[in-house]
């Protein structure tokens, strides 16, 4: 109603309003309140206004009609249009291109620019937005011939145009490319160094040390050059360092060098650096910087919030990821959105917590998430974690976007495979991989190949899963020789045992798990040399296990409890209680032992 009485003021206000036409700029004005409110109906009522007052093959106005249907999400509308006009200019064809883009008819963009006649040479505009196009393609020969034709007609040294042209080098993989016309830039800004930070960020290889050597000095550069770095410099680079100590220095570094030079915004204000910097020190293993982060930006929004209850489960603190959902409601007023209920199911999950997955589900439904493939599937994963397979099928049954004749992933197949394993189909499980690998074609990821050692060695078949491993045509992972030291163990085959410890302990030579296992091992062998041996290697390397964790949830509060915990307040109490457990089962079983004959 408020913009139907906008757009009658802005005609009967016109003091040409009682003429025969409206004047050009009070449609233009009209136009761009149709982009502002994305008004589908303002916008064919102003189309009408246009062919009415004699102005269909105005260019100007069609431009922005163009436009302003792209805007409503109707690119089929803005194509009539566009296809009306006799006579159409270079703005004409990048409205047109820009509304495929906008609506990832990607194809369509492509098309239309291969199109463009003699008559009509593309500008800056028109070869940025087709070279971003190309790269989300990942069409190298199409971004090759954009980048021609920039550097013909001498758009490349527009720096919008080069920004684009790297961005696509970097997401068709030719980052060498990208790097050549960074280099040959005679101009460059903050967004230029972005381009080459981020798509060199993206690259698999990103992991290595030559990796993190040369992002660390093109920062370098970028200060050395007077470039000051933004928020969006910073999101990029931290992602990178997380995990080792090596790679955390280098994020601590780069905090350092925010809060140095008052970058920061008092700590995170800027939701995206804060964001970025709660997740690195969350996959460090460091949740608890990460919260202090947190607990000093003034400006929290549902992606700060997120990334915080998204940090306390990556470190196995659930109990912790609920309260800060609960908090982010209850305090912020800041309504959850689809992470944000992935994240917290999978809380729930870890604490097979029941009743808060359903409520979590229940909010999905009333945001209306809950036909969302990748929330559907946080929900059957939390159902099943939580014992309710009835209730893990009906989510399933009820998405939307299910359909028959999806091709099985990696994960689909460990799953089939491991339910052959544990159900003694080893025949089927075989038949099963070989038609995956040959008729299907499907690469055999080590997960798979884990998979096959298991059901192999499950059923007593050891020679035939070693002679697997032997051919496999990928290097045996620790999942492999874990499988098949279980399987050793398993049939009391000494040989086969002996060689999964060695293997595993040359892959892992830093897990505590591996040690502990051959421990208990040799002890109930009575190898008390070897164990003493075992147990000296792990404390000169300083090796310790993680100790086990338990939680339970009494009247709405989680209580956690680790291996000979004595945090709790209540903690003698409760083994006081143990003890009193332990008296009355040892009593029982001396009495069974008493009648025995």
């Amino acid at each position: 109603m408020i913009l139907r009485t906008a757009f009658s003021f802005s005609l009967t206000n016109s003091p040409y309003y009682n003429s025969a036409t409206i004047p050009r700029h009070h449609l233009l004005r009209l136009l761009q309140l149709c982009v502002d409110h994305y008004s589908l109906k303002l916008t064919h009522q102003s189309h009408a206004q246009i062919l009415t007052n004699g102005f269909s093959q105005d260019p100007f106005l069609l431009t922005r009609l163009i436009s302003a249907y792209a805007t409503c999400g109707y690119s089929n509308f803005s194509r009539r249009v566009f296809d009306t006009l006799d006579s159409k200019n270079v703005y004409l064809w990048n409205s047109m291109i820009n509304a495929y883009a906008k609506h990832r008819d990607l194809l369509g963009a492509l098309k239309l620019f291969r199109q463009m006649g003699p008559s009509v040479s593309p500008d800056d505009y028109t070869l940025a937005t087709v070279s971003k196009v190309c790269g989300e393609l990942e069409d190298l020969i199409c971004g090759k011939s954009v980048h021609g034709k920039s550097v013909r007609t001498g758009f490349l040294s527009d720096v919008v145009v080069a920004n684009s042209v790297m961005a696509m080098y970097s997401r068709c993989g030719v980052f060498t490319d990208a790097m050549d016309v960074f280099d040959e830039m005679s101009h460059r800004t903050v967004s230029s160094f972005n381009v080459i930070i981020f798509g060199f960020a993206s690259l698999e290889s990103c992991g290595s040390h030559s990796s993190d050597g040369f992002l660390l000095k093109f920062f370098m550069r970028m200060q050395s050059e007077g470039f000051e770095p933004d928020a969006f410099t910073v999101a990029s680079l931290l992602p990178m360092y997380c995990g080792g100590s090596e790679k955390w220095d280098h994020g601590k570094e780069i905090h350092c060098y925010l809060v140095k030079n008052g970058l920061d915004l008092n700590m995170g204000s800027d939701v995206h650096v804060g964001s970025s910097l709660i997740d690195m020190y969350s996959r460090s293993g460091r949740v608890d910087l990460g919260r202090a982060v947190f607990d000093q930006m003034k400006s929290r929004n549902v992606y700060v919030w997120t990334a915080m209850i998204n940090g306390y489960v990556k470190n196995r603190a659930p109990e912790h990821a609920l309260v800060m959902f609960r908090e982010m409601q209850a305090e912020d007023g800041i309504r959850p959105n689809k992470v944000s209920l992935i994240s917290v199911l999978l809380a729930c999950s870890l604490l097979a917590g029941l009743i808060g997955g359903k409520q979590v589900h229940t909010f999905a439904i009333k945001l209306e998430l809950n036909d969302d493939v990748s929330l559907c599937n946080a929900l059957i994963d939390m159902y099943s974690k939580c014992g309710s397979l009835d209730y893990s099928r009906r989510v399933f049954d009820n998405v939307l976007y299910y359909k028959d004749g999806i091709k099985p992933d990696m994960i689909t197949v460990v799953g089939v495979l491991s339910a052959c394993s544990k159900s003694g189909l080893v025949d089927e499980g075989i038949g099963i991989y070989n038609s995956l690998m040959t008729k299907h074609e499907m690469q055999p990821a080590i997960e798979i190949c884990a998979c096959v050692v298991d059901m192999l060695g499950r059923s007593g078949r050891l020679d035939q899963a070693l002679k697997f491993i032997k051919k496999m045509p990928l290097d045996p992972s620790p999942s492999v020789w874990g499988s098949l030291l279980s399987a050793s163990i398993i049939h009391g085959n000494s040989a086969t045992r002996n060689l999964a410890y060695r293997c595993l302990l040359e892959l892992e030579p830093e897990n505590p798990s591996n040690y502990i296992s051959l421990s208990n091992t040799y002890a109930s062998d009575k190898r008390w040399d070897v164990v003493t041996e075992v147990r000296t290697i792990m404390k000169e390397r300083g090796l310790r296990k993680v100790p086990g964790c338990s939680w339970i949830t009494i009247s709405g509060k989680t209580h956690s409890f680790m291996v000979a915990d004595k945090a709790h307040p209540s903690y003698d109490l409760i083994y006081e209680m143990l003890e009193d457990m332990l008296s009355v089962m040892t009593g029982d079983v001396c009495a069974d032992i008493d009648i025995l004959p």
